[in-house]
């Protein structure tokens, strides 16, 4: 273990908490990053590890919300139908990404290039949708009709593709089904729990005979960066696009990823 290590791992666990939760691709980021760094851990030890404190985080922010909903479930239909909508935005994500995580892992998230691209493709995407007149039709997160959560979770299968983005596909889904600005990160937030949380624990099953857990400080440094920096994301993000939207985001895409691509051309 060195100084460059543990600053390495406090650097992506940063990168993996400020990232998750908004529309620029955590995946992306962090497979770059590692890309750009040197790094590499045995089975994605350290990023499937790290990917838990940005959980964590969303779960306690949400958590008096969390334990509302589920508490009043059996007596308020409101709440069912609630829980009903995540669930039927998962389903997808878990069909996909059971089928196909073999290749997402050992073929998409190994290819740099493509990462870059959908980076660029996938602003140029939220440049349009945000700057699009739409008139918003709900602004519950917690009241979207089924066959709407549904759609999202279809869009969601999108980031499957590394540098798509999770956060960014269910927000762009959600606002082309009539959801406000604010709602539609809302949803996305809520449906990143069973969503990361089932993806962490189908990694760690996957990666169980090849896991590295040697590097336990970098891991802990990582963990522990991540939780923090997605704190501050999630409690901030919902005021700032309902005032700004998602342009900053679009932009920060495309110019990281036109970065990454002119560096991987010349070999780096």
């Amino acid at each position: 273990m060195s100084e460059n290590s543990i600053f390495v791992a406090l650097f992506l666990g940063l990168l993996e908490g400020l990232t998750e939760f908004i529309p620029v691709s955590s995946t992306g980021h962090i497979l770059l990053g590692g890309h750009f760094l040197g790094f590499n851990s045995a089975g994605k030890t350290f990023e499937v590890v790290i990917q838990l404190g940005a959980i964590i985080a969303i779960i306690i922010v949400y958590a008096a919300k969390l334990i509302s909903v589920f508490t009043s479930a059996p007596s308020d239909p409101a709440a069912r139908r609630f829980i009903l909508s995540i669930l039927i935005a998962f389903f997808p994500a878990v069909v996909i990404g059971v089928l196909a995580h073999d290749v997402i892992k050992t073929v998409l998230f190994e290819t740099p290039m493509l990462i870059a691209v959908m980076l660029i493709l996938g602003g140029i995407v939220l440049l349009f949708v945000d700057r699009m007149t739409i008139t918003p039709k709900h602004n519950d997160a917690m009241l979207f009709p089924i066959p709407m959560a549904l759609a999202i979770g279809i869009f969601q299968c999108l980031a499957m593709i590394p540098g798509v983005s999770r956060s960014g596909a269910t927000i762009v889904g959600a606002l082309l089904m009539g959801a406000d600005k604010r709602s539609a990160a809302e949803f996305s937030f809520f449906l990143s729990i069973p969503t990361m949380s089932g993806a962490f624990a189908y990694d760690l099953y996957k990666n169980r005979a090849v896991l590295d857990l040697s590097s336990v400080t970098e891991i802990a440094v990582g963990f522990a960066a991540a939780f923090i920096a997605a704190m501050f994301v999630v409690r901030g993000l919902l005021s700032y696009v309902s005032r700004q939207g998602y342009s900053v985001f679009g932009w920060w895409r495309i110019i990281v990823g036109a970065a990454a691509a002119i560096a991987i051309s010349y070999g780096y």
